[in-house]
């Protein structure tokens, strides 16, 4: 019984309550989401995007998929997400409409609860981390 339990939690994660995110000394972003991602390595305070972005994720993010990025299985591992366009699209997208299956949250629509510079901080630490193993 505890088994079919712990199953049921661990296939829906949607009850992540999001932390807020201090984003002072980023260049602020606005209310309209840009198509990419403004904290590239060529950003003047690239640095402090990946120590905000590697903050918000071990806070928001962790907990489904996984520290340092490191996916356990049960939400997809971020460190295989595409680099620049493409993977910002679908980075994009995820966190503005987050993803139900079955009248079940998977991922929250996090850009309801976290800004634009923290969403995007968080993408710059995830390029940090990408993989093709």
């Amino acid at each position: 019984m505890l088994a079919a339990v712990l199953s049921g939690q661990a296939m829906a994660h949607g009850d992540v309550t999001p932390q807020s995110v201090d984003v002072t000394g980023l260049k602020m972003l606005g209310e309209e989401w840009l198509e990419t991602n403004p904290y590239t390595p060529d950003y003047e305070n690239y640095e402090l995007a990946v120590t905000i972005g590697t903050s918000a994720y071990t806070q928001n993010c962790a907990r489904c998929h996984g520290l340092d990025a490191i996916s356990g299985g049960i939400a997809p591992d971020l460190r295989y997400l595409e680099p620049g366009i493409e993977g910002d699209e679908w980075f994009k997208y995820r966190v503005i409409n987050g993803a139900v299956r079955d009248g079940r949250v998977y991922m929250p629509k996090m850009a309801e609860t976290l800004s634009q510079e923290a969403l995007w901080a968080i993408r710059a630490y995830l390029e940090t981390r990408a993989t093709d193993e």
